[in-house]
């Protein structure tokens, strides 16, 4: 059986070598810290946890706890770490950060199947490979990677806007609608502005608390892709002319433009998640929520994504990746984690969690298989690989990524538990052939 090799020893890097070391492989495990630090990083340890300790909510209510649920059932490694590290969080999982990465690389290091190198990667492996190395990727293996995908491929700044999951949009004061009737009229839904709402809510942005700009992301806005808050600050109506531009839109209901226009584009075919077209922005989650209620028609909107603007390598994963997360030019390459286009600490793990048990199967002669969509953990997947490439943008763990159920149900607090329900009997059935397959 050849060897695996698997580059970056973060939290996806992680969870990869550890199914794939446990599913019987022999795993070569890469990691340029301490060699080469980066500025977000403070130790050697493998899975550090650079931002918040917090993994998110817990409850089936959420889709990341559901994703965690499944993540439990495929014997993640990440997740005995957490739970083992919790600390007092209420209703999120939040972990003793510096046990969590001692857990984590004391189980790696001492498994008798993966062996540890340190140093600084400046190519893409030969042989079976998995890339995990996230955002703070080393500029030469960037470069390669690049080489490897096309540059058109890779992108190195992240500037995405909100998703709002649609079912709390309130639909009696919005309407569907493309500019000047261009396109299908049903495009875009409509968030229409009265002229003290919208004084309201430039003022709101003008005012909010932002993200600091971290020392390790010197990256400058750039004139073609200003923060909405930026935009705000540079005149009344500055706004008005950009992403809230009303020409074009009489609202059918009244037969007049209204002063001013937020626009949502369907973000899935199946029309449960929204972007919030031309809001990308550097406001503070908690802010951004408060704000952006503010628009006519989401004073209960729930973010399944909040908007981004940093330093943040990934890939255009579906111009160059299976559901798998194989390389579409070469089977035995597979990415995983930050890399590919999600967020998120749990998001993240799932990934090499995927990339792990699919690179097990191929060493031991079998075809990788992707969770079914109907999992939180296989609806990430697909949306990485099968996601509009003109669009595509890194996403967190939602329940609009998944199939609608067969049957309608009126209550989102009941519609969600039976999607978690579904999910976590698909994830068992893919558990177990998982565990056929590769003999464990």
């Amino acid at each position: 059986m050849s060897e695996l090799t698997v580059v970056g020893a973060g939290l996806a890097g992680s969870e990869a070598a550890w199914q794939a070391a446990e599913r019987g492989c022999w795993v070569r495990l890469l990691e340029m810290r301490p060699v080469r630090m980066t500025a977000a990083h403070k130790s050697g340890a493998f899975a550090e946890l650079v931002c918040s300790n917090s993994l998110r909510g817990t409850g089936r209510e959420h889709a990341v706890g559901v994703l965690k649920d499944e993540m439990r059932l495929l014997g993640s490694l990440v997740l005995a770490a957490a739970d083992a590290h919790a600390v007092p969080a209420g209703a999120a999982l939040a972990v003793d950060r510096d046990a969590f990465a001692a857990h984590i690389t004391d189980a790696l290091q001492r498994h008798p199947r993966i062996t540890v190198y340190r140093g600084v990667v400046t190519a893409v492996p030969e042989g079976p490979c998995i890339i995990a190395t996230g955002p703070l990727t080393a500029e030469e293996l960037a470069q390669a990677v690049a080489d490897f995908v096309g540059s058109r491929c890779l992108a190195f700044y992240d500037a995405a806007a909100p998703i709002i999951a649609a079912d709390s949009i309130a639909a009696e004061r919005v309407y569907r609608a493309s500019r000047y009737g261009k396109g299908p009229a049903e495009a875009y839904v409509n968030c229409p502005f009265e002229r003290d709402e919208y004084r309201a809510f430039r003022e709101a942005l003008c005012t909010a608390e932002t993200a600091p700009r971290e020392a390790f992301d010197p990256t400058p806005f750039f004139e073609g892709c200003l923060p909405v808050e930026e935009m705000a600050r540079r005149g009344e109506d500055t706004l008005r002319f950009g992403p809230l531009k009303p020409v074009g839109l009489p609202d059918p209901r009244t037969g007049r433009i209204p002063y001013a226009v937020a626009q949502l584009r369907p973000e899935n075919n199946a029309e449960t998640l929204f972007n919030l077209v031309g809001f990308q922005t550097s406001l503070r989650f908690a802010e951004q929520r408060r704000v952006f209620q503010l628009i006519p028609g989401l004073e209960r909107a729930e973010f399944e994504r909040y908007g981004v603007m940093h330093r943040n390598t990934f890939l255009c994963s579906p111009r160059c990746l299976w559901p798998t997360l194989q390389a579409r030019r070469r089977r035995d390459l597979w990415f995983a984690g930050q890399l590919t286009g999600v967020e998120g600490y749990v998001e993240s793990a799932a990934g090499g969690l995927v990339a792990g048990i699919g690179a097990a199967r191929l060493l031991h002669g079998e075809q990788p298989v992707a969770p079914p969509r109907e999992t939180v953990i296989g609806a990430l997947c697909h949306y990485v690989a099968e996601s509009d490439p003109a669009h595509f943008q890194p996403m967190n763990a939602a329940f609009g990524l998944l199939p609608p159920l067969i049957e309608a149900v009126r209550h989102r607090r009941s519609r969600r538990q039976r999607l978690a329900e579904r999910a976590l009997t698909a994830i068992r059935a893919y558990a177990a052939a998982m565990a056929a397959d590769t003999g464990s």
